[in-house]
């Protein structure tokens, strides 16, 4: 999940005539209409999205490059938390946005359902074949039809370190395996520092732990069964995942307070508890977002006084699994040629290259210069996004019914929980998540 999830951490045109009667559209412009520059002008695109505060300046930089090369004004709505609300909301009222930037799978999934999405026009597509690698067009598709772009993406495969703690626990490289990192925990608990802070008040940093697990254990394939729940959570995959996971959330040494006090922990304060004034532990995991914290809340230098490593493998193949937001065209969009010329705009590297100078960002487009981020962390990040290919995984919680993967005290969250504060009983915390895995994808 982006960091939307978190603080709950993030949502082309060359409609030729034929494929747009097939989609429903109404549009009469041509590829050779639309494929010179300022043809745009005195049209305005509506976009909504979750993003405020530097996300939203960033990506209105974006835009405004679309209006510069196009001659389209645009105009940002930023929906909050809320946005199947708000989105659903505009449409209802007759005014909907031209394009949503669409967090989740399962919301876009969900919007295609209710009839509100605008098939991607064959200049969108040809273009996200060419930039894109395929599984990301696939989280972009529902029945055979590609509705969404992903433009933005998260690397959730990332653990954070304070390199001095390490120094004086004599590790002199980061850890590669999962074996590794139980050994590296113990010579970081002997030297008088718990490993890791663990973010378990909210529920949803322990899916990520597990999916990551889960992921370089049992595998992409059986990882996209478990997430259309076409295995059970009492799969013995499942179990062996949470039996790994155990022998770090069972051990009062790696984990800083034990379980009970990795319940009452924030994920501001994981972050805080290895990289704050008085530091807690060596460790801490979440995604790349969590750069953020460590620079802006707490003042430190990524790179220098707070490092990251890839999460390490726990069979075969380190896992890389995150999240991202997806373009979307309305159906009742008043501006769908220019909405569609966005989507084109976006699935360039043109488009990514003037979020990515600015920060803060990663993109899955494969054509994007790595040269253009502004960090060698970041480039670590996207670097392993686009070297990861079609082995990349969505984040597993956001593909399930929210009542499972996305609602607090609740679901997986709150199984997980109860996991952490008894890992001893993998199987009956398996039997508690298909109890409510099945209740979710039912209804």
């Amino acid at each position: 999940m982006t960091l939307q999830r978190t603080t709950r951490l993030a949502t082309a045109l060359l409609l030729a005539a034929g494929a747009t009667a097939c989609a429903g559209g109404s549009s009469t412009k041509t590829t050779a209409d639309t494929a010179t520059g300022q043809d745009l002008k005195g049209q305005n695109v509506t976009v909504a999205a979750v993003w405020s505060g530097t996300e939203q300046t960033a990506f209105k930089k974006v835009l405004d490059a679309f209006t510069a090369k196009t001659g389209a004004t645009t105009t940002f709505i930023s929906t909050g938390d809320n946005l199947s609300t708000v989105v659903g909301s505009k449409i209802q009222g007759g005014d909907p946005a031209d394009v949503v930037m669409v967090p989740q799978p399962g919301v876009l999934k969900q919007f295609v359902q209710q009839g509100w999405l605008e098939p991607l026009a064959p200049a969108v597509t040809d273009a996200a074949k060419k930039n894109f690698s395929a599984v990301w067009s696939s989280l972009g598709t529902v029945n055979g039809t590609q509705y969404g772009l992903y433009f933005k993406a998260a690397d959730k495969s990332t653990i954070w370190y304070s390199p001095t703690a390490l120094q004086n626990a004599g590790i002199t490289a980061p850890p590669a395996t999962f074996g590794d990192l139980l050994k590296d925990g113990k010579a970081l608990a002997d030297s008088g520092t718990a490993a890791f802070s663990v973010a378990g008040q909210a529920g949803w940093p322990l899916t990520d732990w597990f999916e990551n697990v889960y992921l370089s254990q049992a595998g992409p394939d059986m990882y996209d069964k478990l997430a259309r729940h076409e295995i059970p959570w009492t799969d013995p995959s499942v179990i062996q995942a949470l039996t790994t996971l155990g022998q770090i959330f069972g051990s009062p040494q790696l984990v800083a307070g034990g379980g009970k006090g990795a319940l009452q922990t924030d994920f501001p304060t994981s972050v805080q508890n290895v990289f704050g004034p008085q530091p807690k532990a060596a460790m801490t995991y979440e995604g790349d977002f969590v750069a953020g914290v460590i620079s802006g809340d707490l003042g430190k230098a990524v790179g220098t006084d707070a490092k990251v490593f890839p999460f390490p493998s726990v069979g075969a193949k380190a896992p890389v699994m995150g999240g991202g937001d997806a373009a979307v065209v309305l159906k009742d969009a008043k501006h769908k040629d220019a909405a569609q010329k966005l989507l084109e705009f976006l699935a360039s590297p043109e488009a990514a290259a003037v979020w990515a100078k600015q920060g803060g960002f990663l993109s899955p487009n494969k054509a994007l210069a790595l040269s253009l981020y502004p960090d060698d962390t970041t480039r670590q990040f996207a670097k392993s996004l686009i070297d990861a290919g079609d082995s990349f995984r969505f984040d597993m919680s956001d593909q399930a019914p929210a009542a499972f993967g996305g609602t607090a005290g609740a679901g997986e969250w709150k199984d997980l929980q109860d996991f952490l504060a008894n890992p001893a009983d993998p199987q009956g915390a398996a039997q508690r998540l298909e109890q409510d895995a099945a209740k979710a994808y039912k209804g």
